[in-house]
């Protein structure tokens, strides 16, 4: 049986669960800009945008994304009660984090799998490209405007 490309991270993360891998080993799990809009797509995976509203109103957010800003928060308790309540308190739930360039998504992977998270997955490329990739946006993956965030 052959797996989609799209489909290996996530089980990834299923079968280290299973295995009684740690959160530190799911953390490792990184997706590609297209595999997570693919996921996204399918229903599979709960993608959060951490950037700031002038980047959402910027460039726009992934279809099906959820905002939540990481740089205005009340600190590191209250962001992930927030994210507690996006996934309605699923700490299994599978999640991918995106950002600009990686370097928030990096952050919110730690500090979610360091708290009890086991299937969150980054997207280290961001929307504008980093050393992982071109990024969401130069890929030309979907996006919708966000003239009110």
């Amino acid at each position: 049986m052959t797996i989609p490309s799209w489909c290996r991270p996530a089980l990834l993360a299923v079968l280290l669960t299973l295995l009684g891998g740690s959160a530190a080993d799911a953390a490792d799990l990184s997706l590609s800009a297209p595999d997570a809009s693919a996921l996204v797509a399918a229903g599979k995976i709960t993608l959060i945008d951490v950037r700031t509203p002038e980047e959402w109103r910027e460039s726009g957010v992934p279809p099906g994304a959820k905002r939540l800003d990481y740089r205005n928060r009340v600190g590191d308790r209250a962001f992930l009660e927030q994210i507690v309540a996006l996934v309605g308190g699923d700490r299994s739930a599978p999640l991918a984090i995106i950002c600009r360039s990686g370097n928030r998504s990096t952050q919110v992977q730690t500090l979610l799998t360091q708290n009890g998270f086991s299937h969150v997955l980054n997207v280290p490329e961001g929307m504008l490209g980093s050393a992982a990739g071109p990024g969401w946006l130069r890929r030309g993956l979907p996006i919708q405007p966000c003239p009110s965030c």
